[in-house]
C-alpha cells in the first residue's frame, strides 16, 4: 500500500533543485517540493508549510489541521497494529482472523 505522509518543510536546501528537508514525527528528510512551488509561491513561502510526502516527492500542500489528523491517525493504525500482533501472540490469539486451538 502506498501512503503520502504529511510532513513539515523545515529549510530550502537548494532552490535550484527544487530541494528542501522536511520534518516527520521527528525525522528530517530530503524531498522534492517542486509539485508545490509555483510563480504565486516561492521556495521561501514554503518554510513552515504542512505537505504530503509520497516517494520522495511533496505532492501537495496541506491545512495544518489536516496534517495533524492524519498524522494521530497514522499512530492510531501502528498502536492497532501492535495491539492485533501483541493479540496474536497470547495463548487464544488469532491468526489472519481465525481463533487458535487452545492446548491444555
Amino acid at each position: 500500500m502506498c501512503v503520502g505522509i504529511p510532513a513539515q518543510v523545515v529549510e530550502i536546501v537548494d532552490a535550484h533543485t527544487d530541494t528542501a528537508l522536511v520534518e516527520i514525527c521527528g525525522v528530517r528528510r530530503a524531498v522534492n517540493i517542486a509539485c508545490v512551488v509555483s510563480d504565486t509561491r516561492s521556495h521561501a513561502q514554503c518554510l513552515g508549510d504542512w505537505v504530503l510526502v509520497h516517494v520522495g516527492f511533496a505532492m501537495s500542500r496541506l491545512d495544518p489541521r489536516e496534517a495533524e489528523a492524519t498524522l494521530a491517525l497514522l499512530r492510531e493504525l501502528g498502536e492497532m497494529e501492535d495491539a492485533m500482533s501483541a493479540l496474536e501472540s497470547t495463548p487464544g490469539g488469532s491468526e489472519n482472523g481465525t481463533l487458535k486451538e487452545s492446548h491444555r
